[in-house]
Formats: C-alpha cells, structure tokens, sequence
C-alpha cells in the first residue's frame, strides 16, 4: 500500500505525490440537490458569491470552494497526432476513437482570467497531454517514426497555436506516458476497493454493477450499450481501465500483461495525482459529458472512496461552421487550422468572437459572424482613439454632459461585475460596455468651431482606462496587440515602406530636376530639405534610406540607428552649389 504524501504550496494548495489506495474518506457537504436520481452534494467551504452552471444538476449553482481563494481546476487536453483546428480554439477535439472528446481552450481561459483578474481567485489550472492513443499509433505507422516522435511534435506545435491564441497555460502539463506507474497503482486501488476485474486476456474493465445507482450523473448515460465488438464482460456498459496491446503497438508491463491504458482512466489519475479526493472544477466539451466524464467520475470517487470527487462541471459548447449541424473536427475534415484563420484575423478578433456567446452555446462560425466580432473591435479602438484625441485637445466638441458620462460609467461597472458572476455572461458584460461606448460616442460628435471652452477629459480618461481594464480581463490586449500584429505582417510593412519611399523619390526626382531653375527655386528646397527630414525621422524606426544620386535604396534595419554620412544632404549640397 502506497502511502499518501501531502505537501503545502503557499499554504493554500495540496499536491498529492502518491495514493492511498483504500482513502475510505468521505468530505462533508452541506445540502443535497436531485440529478435524475442521483445526488449532487453541496460542498461546504468558501462561497465565492459568484454562480455558474453546474452540469451535475443541469442548473446555476453557487461557486463554493475548498480552499478561500484558490480554485483547483483540471481540463483534459489534446490528443497530439495532428496540427491543431478552430474547433480546438473554442472546443478542442482529442478525437480518440470512441468519441470526439473535447476541452475548451480560449473559452475557459476566459472565465479563468476572469476568476483570477477580475474577482481575485488564484486558478490551479492542470491539463493532461494524451500522448499514446489508437489515433497516434497509426499516424506513426504512416509517417513511418515512432509514436513518441509523433507525440512531441504535434504537443509543441499545439503549444505554440495555444500562445498564439493568447491562451495562458496551465500550471502544469502531465503526459500519460511519463504517469503509467500512477495510472497502474490507480487501477490497482479500484480493483482492492471492489470496482473493477481483470479478464484471462489481459484486459481490466470497470464494474458499473458494483457502484449501483451512482452511474448516470450526466444525461444519456442510463441509455449506454457498451463498446460495440467487446464479448469478455460482465456488463455491456463496463469499460477498459487497461487494455492489452496488439502486435506492433507500444506497450508496459502491468500485473495484467503488457498493455497501455484506457481512455478515461489518464484523467482520473492524473487529476488525482495533482489535486487528491476533492477537485472545485473540472471543464470540458459538452460531449465530454458522457462517457468520458461519467466514466472519470465513477473511477475516482471508486478509488478515493468519497461520495463526491468534482464538485462542479463546466461544459461548453460545440464550434460549428455555419449552415452545417456537425461539429468541427478532425475525423469530419470539416475543419479550419489556427495557423490558416491568425492569417485572416487576429487572436483579439477570435476572443470577441467567443466573448459575444456564452462559453455553454454552440457558435456558429463564418466569416459574417468574424465580421460582427471585428467590427465590435473596431467600434471600440475608434471610440479610443477618439477619447484620446478629444483629452489631448485635438478634437473639438460641443460641451460635453459630463455627469451623464460618470453615470453611465458607474453603472457599466457595475453591470459587468454582475453579468460575469452570473455564469460568466460575456454577451451581456460585452452589452454594457457597447453602451458604455455608445454613451461616449454620442458626447463625441466634432463641430468646427466652439465657443464654449469648458472640457471633460478626466471622464473620457476614466472610460478609457476602464475599457481596456475589462478587454485586458478577458485577453483582449489592444496595445500589445496591435505591436504583435505589425510584427506578424512583415509584409504588409514592406509594402508600405515601399510605397513611402517611392512617393519620397518621385518628389525628390522633381526637385532635382528643376535644380538650375530658380524660378521655382523656392518651392524647390522647402521640398528637398522635407525629403531629408523624412529620411532622418526614419531611421530611428528602423527604416534606413539611402539616397545614392538621383536613386534612393531602403531597407528595414530592426530599429538599428543609421549613420548620416551614409546619405547625401541634398538640402546641404543646393547651398553649398
């Protein structure tokens, strides 16, 4: 028997080293609640004073944590045998073979920022790396490499489409090959504990009998008929914790033979090793429900013999394209890559797109519906930048009504708190602060001239500064990513310089040629010493231009100063002439 090991972190977070495997503990809750036939515990410990859907009882329940704080969180990740699609993005697909099963990634990193930034819960974020599966067997066998080879490339590409996405990382990431002791000694544990049984051929399934009417949590799973093609069990709906391996597959010595593990036995341990017998948050894809977390909910609360392992369970919805009903996904090839749509639009205007639909409805994605998201975007950069130009004196309005304005800010403020700890409602967070800029907008109408000169400009401070307080909440950065975005379009850049710099010749062509006229010998120089201070103010930005007689070269430097005597002073040369 393994012993079980508890180590603080900051006081505040428990991580379990190893397994006991009779826990025999069972953590107290309050009040009960029905979920077709079965009972959802309350847990006692801190209310958050937030509510969320809770798909354990198919309704808003209040957020109560173990720990004041602190929210363990635990996501099952990818499967890694091919790039990463949109539907990851919104929905991610770890496409094993019985079931396209899926964990949010933008969307719940979004109620994780919002936890964290806007009602101060540190988020202990854990996600688990599938890499040996049926589906990664086979693209090693067709690519001809071993399927660890595969597995590593296709989690850091995952990675970097993650950062890309602005998707902050876990905590941690535990890959199921690195954790095949755990997931043994997890299995022994529910063999001891009376709910599972090892078959003469290697196999070892979970006893759905022996826990009675504690299976079907979630909605079909009383409808399960079992895996189709399985003969050895004693129930239809009992399912692998281990499996022998085939010939050619990878395989680990187990007391059962030589075998991998099962689909849905990873997750259990795996959060187990992490987070123990109580775990606040567990997210994932609406078809994740079933089987993959009943099954996990079965295994655990089996193993760590408690009533209630996961006190809440958060399901998103499906990302589909529209006019289509099939979810986006690998296996249907109806998918968009994330590397494909960052070159069409930005990390920015896909957050936007999932912030205008709550995280549980399915969203359909087009491009009318990115459209919608960009144009939100833009409405409020242009409503920024407006702000800021009216603070700076720039542009001249009307008397503002500035008690208005700090009304409506107010009352913004306190509409987005409300909608947000109400199941994180972004559409309706998003509506108040739409309005917040329309308010704004209204009070920003140029006039030609005015007469009055009282000004507000510490209110539309104030709406600038809480604007882009609550887009930073949500991931939504738009100074950095503005940056981000001009350095990702090189191209674009190199276009413009080089439209800059052959306008800048044209008219430096015109004046030289007219150099011995002096009847246009003052419109001349005004135009030679303006090209000059052109080329200069350039070139601390990292856009040298050489002027070599009457042709001019340019390069992008990087921001590297450029050395005057490099350029003719076409100014200097006519006075001196």
């Amino acid at each position: 028997m393994l012993g079980h090991s508890v180590r603080s972190v900051s006081g505040k977070v428990r991580i379990f080293r190893s397994f006991k495997v009779n826990a025999g503990s069972v953590r107290p809750h309050s009040t009960e609640c029905g979920v077709s036939g079965k009972n959802w515990l309350k847990p006692s410990g801190f209310d958050t004073g937030l509510t969320t859907f809770n798909s354990l009882t198919k309704q808003k329940e209040p957020l109560i944590l173990a720990r004041d704080g602190v929210a363990t969180w635990y996501s099952c990740g990818p499967t890694v045998y091919d790039h990463a699609h949109l539907g990851h993005a919104c929905v991610c697909a770890r496409a094993c073979v019985r079931v396209s099963c899926r964990s949010s990634y933008v969307r719940f990193d979004i109620l994780q920022r919002i936890l964290s930034r806007l009602f101060g819960i540190t988020v202990i974020h854990a996600m688990v790396i599938t890499d040996i599966d049926d589906k990664i067997i086979k693209r090693s066998w067709e690519e001809n490499v071993s399927p660890s080879i595969i597995a590593r490339m296709y989690e850091e590409d995952f990675k970097q489409d993650m950062l890309s996405l602005k998707v902050l990382p876990p905590v941690i990431y535990l890959r199921v090959t690195e954790n095949i002791k755990r997931i043994i000694t997890f299995i022994e544990g529910i063999i001891k504990n009376g709910h599972a049984y090892a078959t003469k051929e290697g196999d070892v399934f979970f006893d759905i009998q022996s826990i009675g009417n504690r299976y079907g949590k979630f909605v079909g799973a009383v409808e399960m008929q079992g895996e189709v093609g399985v003969s050895n069990k004693r129930d239809p709906r009992d399912f692998a914790l281990w499996k022998p391996s085939k010939p050619q597959e990878p395989y680990w010595d187990s007391p059962w033979g030589r075998g991998r593990p099962g689909w849905h036995i990873e997750c259990s341990t795996i959060a187990s090793c992490v987070f123990g017998d109580q775990l606040d948050i567990h997210s994932g894809g609406i078809d994740l429900a079933f089987p993959h977390h009943e099954n996990e909910v079965a295994q655990s609360e089996a193993f760590h013999q408690c009533d209630q392992w996961g006190h809440y369970f958060l399901h998103s919805g499906h990302l589909h394209l529209k006019g289509s009903t099939e979810k986006m996904s690998k296996s249907l090839k109806n998918y968009i890559t994330i590397k494909d749509f960052l070159q069409s639009y930005s990390a920015n205007e896909f957050r936007m797109f999932c912030l205008l639909t709550k995280y549980r409805s399915a969203i359909d994605y087009s491009d009318s519906s990115m459209m919608e998201a960009r144009t939100s975007l833009g409405t409020i950069t242009t409503f920024i930048h407006d702000a800021q130009a009216y603070i700076k004196g720039q542009l001249q309005c009307s008397p503002v009504k500035e008690t208005l304005l700090w009304e409506s800010l107010a009352e913004t403020k306190s509409k987005v708190l409300k909608a947000l700890a109400d199941d994180f409602d972004t559409p309706r967070a998003m509506g108040a602060v739409m309005n917040l800029v329309y308010q704004g907008n209204c009070q920003l109408q140029p006039v030609s001239t005015c007469d009055s000169t009282a000004r507000s400009p510490a209110v539309f401070g104030a709406m600038v500064s809480y604007i882009r307080e609550v887009l930073d909440v949500f991931g939504v950065d738009l100074l950095r990513g503005k940056q981000t975005e001009v350095q990702g379009t090189s191209a674009n850049l190199q276009g413009i310089v080089e439209q800059l710099a052959h306008f800048r010749s044209e008219v430096r062509s015109l004046a030289l040629s007219h150099r011995k006229d002096t009847a246009t010998a003052s419109l001349r120089n005004p135009l030679l010493k303006a090209c000059d201070t052109l080329r200069n103010d350039l070139a601390p930005l990292g856009i040298l231009i050489k002027d070599r007689g009457a042709i001019s070269t340019w390069e992008i430097t990087e921001g590297k100063p450029s050395q005057r005597s490099q350029s003719d002073h076409d100014s200097l040369k006519l006075k001196s002439s």
